[in-house]
């Protein structure tokens, strides 16, 4: 399975009143993560599943990649990606999937950086995933704890 951690695109600053979940991307955001994806899908992006965190900033990045990336499949939400959850149910939550051979996951700091480890075996490992950031890692096994491979990872300074 190729399986693609996408961080959300900058949103808006938290305004009073307002919930953290209910942040919306911005203009910049959503441009500098749609110059990430074209980059992405010219490295052989093709997912055949979408699973995003249920808050709006996440949902919105999940739609920016449905459309750039020409995604025909239905968009799911999960509260494995918000930001309070932890690698290993994100880890439940692909495993649940293994018939996929591309998913991207959409969510948050610091739960996705958690999960690139997570995944890579390596849970100590620290990763600096900026806004709009997406990584490929390979996982060819289903147990109890993943042995994936690191692909690449894209961010929005390199494109």
């Amino acid at each position: 399975m190729e399986l693609y951690i996408l961080r959300h695109g900058i949103a808006e600053d938290e305004k009073p009143g307002q919930r953290d979940s209910e942040r919306p991307l911005t203009d910049d955001g959503r441009k500098k993560l749609r110059d990430v994806l074209r980059v992405a899908e010219r490295a052989g992006l093709n997912p055949d599943l979408m699973i995003s965190s249920p808050y709006l900033r996440a949902v919105q990045t999940a739609e920016v990649a449905k459309d750039v990336l020409r995604y025909k499949g239905t968009l799911s939400q999960t509260p494995a990606l918000i930001p309070s959850s932890e690698a290993a149910t994100v880890w439940q939550e692909v495993r649940t999937h293994r018939d996929a051979s591309s998913i991207i996951l959409v969510g948050h700091e610091p739960l996705l950086s958690q999960v690139v480890g997570y995944m890579l075996g390596a849970p100590a490992l620290q990763v600096d995933l900026k806004k709009a950031a997406i990584v490929r890692i390979d996982l060819d096994n289903f147990g109890a704890h993943p042995r994936g491979v690191l692909k690449w990872m894209l961010t929005p300074k390199l494109v």
